[in-house]
């Protein structure tokens, strides 16, 4: 997907950190969840939206199960795991234009890529969900790798939106909601979102510099 006319790059050193600039509005506007499928649309003034209402127009992007309840399994600890979502990393932060480095870093960070793994709080999967933000995202089955990465990512670009592409914030409001972030007006004074965000961006940098 070509990027938006206002991108920014992606900034380094003493500056904040922007992620790529805002995908119009409706290019993430969600509709009921009558299914769980989701097709992409581009308007005739170019915008692009994504439901799961099917229409003669849209195109399917991501095929996802009927809704049923979460069936825990042992947590994986295989090194195999580490590549074994390579290809839904590539195509969800190419579909929601989020670097894939980043992708990568939040769930290295979030689950160490256990896509069984749930928190205290309560949040599962890969990219650690809460199951309202799955809900949210049209997440139905939220430990379904492929399901939960595009749920995380999407969530990621609706942050990013949010924040003007700052990456610092983007990544706290990840951790303690955007909610927290807009009400203090930056990262939160919570030492656990503090921690979080310095360790997504050092996972981030390690990253970018592997290629």
């Amino acid at each position: 997907m070509p990027a938006s006319p206002t991108t920014a790059p992606l900034k380094l050193g003493r500056k904040r950190w922007v992620l790529f600039g805002a995908l119009p509005a409706a290019a993430l506007t969600f509709a009921a969840p009558s299914q769980a499928d989701i097709y992409k649309t581009v308007g005739a003034d170019g915008v692009i939206s994504f439901t799961n209402s099917p229409s003669r127009s849209g195109k399917l992007v991501l095929r996802t199960e009927t809704s049923r309840p979460p069936v825990h399994m042992p947590s994986d600890s295989s090194p195999a795991r580490y590549g074994r979502y390579d290809e839904h990393i590539r195509q969800a932060a190419a579909l929601y234009q989020i670097p894939e480095d980043l992708v990568r870093a939040v769930i290295q960070v979030e689950s160490d890529f256990d896509p069984r793994a749930v928190s205290p709080a309560n949040a599962r999967g890969l990219m650690q969900l809460m199951p309202e933000t799955a809900e949210r995202m049209l997440v139905t089955d939220i430990f379904d790798p492929r399901q939960n990465i595009f749920g995380g990512v999407r969530y990621l670009r609706v942050l990013a939106n949010l924040f003007n592409g700052d990456i610092e914030l983007t990544i706290a409001g990840y951790n303690a909601g955007e909610g927290a972030v807009m009400r203090y007006g930056g990262i939160p004074p919570f030492p656990e979102t503090q921690e979080y965000v310095k360790r997504v961006l050092g996972q981030y940098r390690a990253n970018r510099t592997a290629h």
